[in-house]
C-alpha cells in the first residue's frame, strides 16, 4: 500500500514537472521542471532497489547535466527583466511543505530496501553497481555512446548558436 501511495505522489510530481518543463515560457523554471522531474525518478529508483542507480540520477543528471543546462541558458542570455514582486504569497510555505513531504517519501522508499551488515551474498540485484556496469559495457554500450556523442554536438551547437547571435545576428547587436 505504501509503494502505491509512493508511486501515485511521486508520479504525480513528475508529471507535473514534465509539464512545467514544457509549458514554461522562462527557460529557467523550464530547467527546474526538468530538475523536478529527475528528482522524482530517483525516488522510483530507490523504491525498485536500484540505489546506485537512484545516487547517479540524483548527482549526473540532477546535479551535473542541470548545472550544464542553466549555464548554457545564461551563455545564450534571458534578456528581459523578471517582475520580483512576491505574486504567491503562500507559495514559499507550500514549496518548503512540498519538500519536507518529499524528504519524507524519500526516506520511506529507501528505508525498506536497505542492506546492512554482513550477509549471504546472492545474485546481483538490478540496481547494484556490477549489475549496472555488466550492462553498460555489455549490452548497452553503442546507445550509451550515440548518447553522449549527440550530447556534446548539442551543447556545442547551442554555444555556436550563442555565439553567432552575439556577432550580428537577427537582433542586430
Amino acid at each position: 500500500m505504501l509503494e502505491l501511495v509512493l508511486f501515485v505522489v511521486f508520479g504525480a510530481t513528475a508529471l507535473y514537472g514534465a509539464v512545467a518543463m514544457v509549458m514554461a515560457r522562462n527557460p529557467i523554471y523550464s530547467a527546474l521542471g526538468l530538475m523536478l522531474t529527475m528528482f522524482s525518478l530517483a525516488v522510483f529508483y530507490v523504491s525498485n532497489a536500484g540505489h546506485f542507480v537512484a545516487v547517479v540520477q540524483v548527482i549526473v543528471y540532477a546535479g551535473a547535466v542541470m548545472t550544464l543546462f542553466l549555464f548554457v541558458i545564461m551563455l545564450i542570455g534571458v534578456d528581459k527583466a523578471e517582475d520580483r514582486s512576491e505574486s504567491l504569497p503562500l507559495q514559499r510555505p507550500l514549496v518548503l511543505s512540498l519538500l519536507v513531504l518529499f524528504a519524507a517519501g524519500v526516506l520511506v522508499a529507501g528505508s525498506r530496501a536497505w542492506f546492512t551488515g554482513l550477509g549471504s551474498v546472492g545474485p546481483p540485484i538490478n540496481g547494484t553497481i556490477e549489475a549496472v556496469g555488466e550492462r553498460l559495457f555489455d549490452t548497452w554500450l553503442l546507445p550509451f555512446e550515440v548518447t553522449a556523442l549527440l550530447l556534446i554536438v548539442a551543447a556545442a551547437g547551442t554555444i555556436a548558436l550563442a555565439m553567432f547571435r552575439r556577432d550580428g545576428g537577427e537582433d542586430g547587436s
